[in-house]
């Protein structure tokens, strides 16, 4: 540790080291004010906000009364890719749920129409998911499908299989389209994904297109401090970038 630091960031480079070298797990409780007093010789000030510091910076989770604990850092899925969300959870060795919150035949409208491209859709199932890693929603799934693409879409238990997986067995994938942004929750995506009003989301919309059809059109919001989107993609040979 750097002689010349702080005595609050020699302690934050200590539980930071412990964290990174993997000594440290999620999950792992770390040590508390009063032991970070005794080992380090320091202020129990110096050691809240060491601590506390951490916590802001998404390091640590601290549980009133319980402890502070390694956070488990935020789980990544593909942006560029469609990918089942139950797969990737299952990857990283951990639990997948569900719950099927909406699942109907719904009637089309004009905004719609513009969505799927085409003035003539009458009607489109309809379903809404909350996906859980854990017992712990990590992803809201709000879909609209063409029923001339997949037309038994919803005949299958959703509880079962994902939304993602039915289609990519049902039709083959052209074209996608992605949109993401930050978005404050609505009191009903507080409820469903069991966060508070100051949580912050990342929506990502997309829309899959089959055979010239657009199949689907979906928005996926996460909360930001369980998820994370990322994407990694090949450049040309000779490594330039198009325009």
């Amino acid at each position: 540790m750097n002689e010349g630091q702080p005595l609050y960031a020699k302690v934050k480079a200590h539980i930071l080291d412990n964290i990174r070298s993997g000594a440290w797990e999620a999950g792992r409780r770390v040590p508390s004010e009063n032991e970070l007093v005794e080992s380090f010789g320091i202020s129990r000030m110096t050691a809240n906000r060491a601590l506390r510091e951490l916590t802001a910076e998404g390091y640590l989770n601290r549980v009133p009364g319980v402890g502070t604990f390694v956070k488990e850092a935020p789980a990544l899925s593909s942006l560029m890719e469609l990918r089942n969300i139950a797969e990737e959870i299952a990857q990283r060795g951990h639990r997948y749920s569900s719950r099927v919150i909406a699942k109907s035949a719904v009637d089309s409208n004009p905004a719609l129409n513009e969505e799927f491209e085409d003035r003539a859709l009458k009607r489109l199932f309809h379903i809404v998911i909350v996906h859980e890693e854990n017992g712990v929603p990590v992803q809201l799934e709000d879909r609209h499908v063409n029923p001339a693409v997949v037309p038994d879409f919803l005949a299958h238990d959703f509880t079962q299989t994902t939304p993602t997986a039915v289609l990519l067995a049902a039709t083959p994938v052209d074209e996608l389209e992605h949109t993401v942004e930050a978005t404050m929750p609505t009191p009903e995506q507080q409820r469903l994904l069991g966060i508070a009003g100051s949580e912050p989301c990342l929506a990502l919309y997309r829309r899959s297109w089959s055979r010239g059809r657009v199949a689907t059109a979906v928005t996926l919001t996460y909360p930001a401090s369980r998820y994370a989107l990322y994407s990694r993609h090949r450049t040309s040979a000779r490594g330039t970038f198009s325009q």
